[in-house]
């Protein structure tokens, strides 16, 4: 029987970035789960953000998401650093732009990896990278009537 570590389930896959988009229309879930299965993945992690109803101690009615051209390329470009420092089996990333409501589905990313760990240290540095250096602005709208942009997420 061949070493744990020698069988090719133990690595990342050749082609693990399965999916990579910008989208105006609902996110789903289901789409980003089935697009990280993996029969050699015993870990899969997701993370979904969600429009909450408040931001710094104000109450928040809705925002609208907006990004530059590049945000797609910016995050096939996360997700391929991604998959070279972890055993990434598949790995998937949405985000929504335009006009969103309190309780909608921003972002939905997910990792599959050989072992629970890996998956969720690499869901973990999917999500804070895109947070972080993909070019996609938030705009928020309070209750008071104020509004903030906020960069990068």
């Amino acid at each position: 029987m061949a070493a744990v570590s020698d069988h090719p389930g133990e690595r990342g896959a050749d082609d693990p970035v399965k999916l990579i988009g910008i989208r105006e229309s609902a996110l789903s879930v289901d789409e980003v789960f089935a697009a990280v299965g993996d029969d050699a993945a015993g870990g899969v992690a997701l993370f979904v953000g969600t429009v909450r109803n408040h931001d710094g101690g104000a109450d928040v009615d809705a925002l609208g998401y907006s990004c530059h051209p590049s945000a797609e390329s910016e995050m096939r470009r996360i997700a391929e650093k991604v998959v070279a420092d972890y055993p990434v089996r598949a790995l998937a990333a949405v985000h929504r732009v335009g006009d969103l409501r309190v309780g909608d589905l921003a972002v939905v990313v997910g990792v599959s990896c050989p072992h629970r760990g890996d998956a969720f240290e690499a869901c973990r540095k999917l999500i804070d990278d895109l947070k972080h250096e993909v070019p996609i602005w938030k705009h928020q709208k309070f209750s008071d009537g104020t509004e903030e942009w906020v960069g990068a997420c």
